[in-house]
């Protein structure tokens, strides 16, 4: 079986709404197809489905499920003023964003309902209801130091031994981006002693769980 995405999936990922550049979605398609066979895939941070499509099309590809959690409410950076902004993607009479539907138009219209599942709810709650170790677990949060720091403390430690932590947006140069991904995830996955980076493709940095085993507390 090839590593290369289908095209017809990938040109569903490129025309869905996003800031996953092919490349790096290139990178998360594969580890997906690699770890899948292993047991769940689970996404934090969907917006309108863009990296979802990468990962469903490996559950397509080799069988498995893909989890994708999100409130679906847009993250700080996503807010009217600031600069990843949409306002085509606000609800009109709440006068709030709502990516739900876009997520789920692009998921159907990729023919990927079958493997990936929405879960639709705050990071925070949901992690503290989760009891299943992944075999992949894709961080691509609120970019913020509280939510970085909340998605780190409550999902890493689902990640199964010999599983990945991808990591989105990490920037050791504050010149190239944001910090709390690199500071707040990427740093104490290292700093813990249970995960060791693999591979990297631009921002997105993949480790593996080369100590403890799911749900074990990291250091």
């Amino acid at each position: 079986m090839t590593d290369t995405m289908p095209s017809d999936l990938l040109d569903h990922a490129r025309a869905a709404k996003g800031f996953m550049p092919e490349d790096e979605g290139a990178l998360l398609h594969r580890i997906a197809l690699e770890r899948l066979p292993h047991g769940p895939v689970l996404e934090v941070g969907t917006y309108c489905g863009k990296s979802a499509i990468y990962l469903g099309a490996a559950a397509q590809q080799v069988g498995g499920t893909v989890f994708t959690v999100d409130h679906h409410r847009g993250s700080e950076e996503n807010q009217a003023g600031w600069e990843h902004h949409d306002a085509s993607v606000v609800d009109p009479e709440l006068g709030l964003m709502d990516t739900l539907g876009q997520f789920r138009k692009n998921i159907a219209r990729a023919g990927l309902e079958e493997q990936v599942v929405a879960v639709v709810g705050q990071s925070t709650t949901v992690a503290a209801h989760w009891r299943t170790p992944l075999s992949l677990l894709f961080i691509d949060g609120g970019h913020g130091e509280e939510p970085a720091r909340a998605d780190f403390a409550g999902w890493a430690h689902w990640v199964a031994a010999s599983g990945y932590l991808a990591i989105h947006d990490v920037f050791p140069d504050p010149a190239d981006g944001g910090r709390p991904p690199y500071e707040q995830i990427y740093l104490p996955a290292l700093a813990s002693g249970a995960f060791t980076e693999v591979t990297h493709t631009g921002s997105l940095r993949v480790l593996e769980r080369t100590s403890g085993a799911a749900g074990e507390p990291l250091a």
